[in-house]
């Protein structure tokens, strides 16, 4: 695969499909815009934590922070669904697929440009943008306790940016090799569905749930849903670190997060995905 051809295919994804980098940035705008209007209150809530011990002193400090940032990749992975789902459809839809099949540019590195955006780029965006929001809000908040009187350092002193920060950046890698099968699996539906992708996508599993609730009486397909969405973090995290906010690294459990079956069997399914993605975009026809 052309290094140089693959680089402009993700440009080509970043310029169709603006969404990427739009919707966490629209989002961050409306976390510091709560923040701003709230910003009066942080000198009187700076001169409460002396009351408090030192934990809940970090904790309080922490959480609004923590808040801004959890919306934001939150919706990174939003738009990483709704992405996958029209990526392959979308081009069939708008016959664009025509013109990128007569170019020197494999199946291959078509799928595969389109699930790097879902599971390298956006991730990498949501963390840039979330970590920006974050320096704003330290910024203001310094700017704020200088305007009424108090310590501009409390924030600086209290905030552990730099456990924070590497911790996002963790949990954005880990939820993305968690999350690949379901973007192989949106990828794959976007490839083969004529029409109504979401109802593909979702439908097969909300089929089996019924069928399984009423013939068996059992949740298995319930609990393995819920495994593959939120599993994810009470094995790259110790246990009872998600009580509270995230502030040390002995929090994270990288090796715990690696030796876990459901990851590899994941990737694979991942894998298997993709590849019937290429297959099946090889042979799909404009819409």
């Amino acid at each position: 695969m052309n290094p140089v051809t693959f680089r402009w295919l993700l440009r080509r994804e970043l310029w169709e499909h603006r969404a990427v980098y739009l919707a966490p940035l629209a989002v961050a705008v409306i976390a510091l815009v709560g923040f701003f209007i709230h910003a009066p209150r942080v000198t009187e809530g700076i001169r409460g934590l002396a009351a408090l011990d030192p934990a809940r002193q970090v904790a309080a400090v922490v959480t609004p922070y923590g808040l801004a940032a959890s919306v934001i990749l939150l919706t990174c992975w939003i738009v990483g669904g709704y992405y996958c789902l029209d990526a392959l459809y979308g081009e069939r839809r708008d016959r664009s697929i025509l013109f990128w099949k007569s170019m020197p540019v494999s199946d291959l590195a078509t799928v595969l440009s389109k699930a790097t955006v879902a599971l390298v780029i956006l991730p990498i965006v949501g963390c840039a943008i979330a970590l920006a929001t974050q320096l704003v809000m330290l910024l203001a908040s310094t700017v704020a306790l200088a305007a009424g009187g108090a310590d501009p350092a409390a924030p600086w002193n209290l905030l552990p940016m730099l456990p924070m920060t590497v911790a996002m950046f963790y949990g954005m890698a880990v939820h993305a090799l968690w999350f690949a099968p379901i973007y192989g699996w949106l990828l794959l539906v976007s490839a083969w569905a004529r029409r109504a992708t979401f109802l593909w996508a979702f439908m097969p599993f909300f089929a089996a749930y019924v069928l399984e609730s009423i013939a068996f009486g059992t949740r298995y397909v319930s609990a393995f849903l819920t495994q593959r969405f939120m599993g994810a973090m009470a094995r790259a995290f110790a246990p009872g670190a998600l009580k509270h906010p995230i502030t040390e690294l002995s929090q994270l459990t990288p090796l715990q997060f690696l030796a876990t079956p459901g990851l590899w069997i994941g990737l694979a399914f991942a894998a298997a995905f993709i590849v019937a993605a290429v297959r099946v975009r090889r042979y799909r026809e404009p819409i």
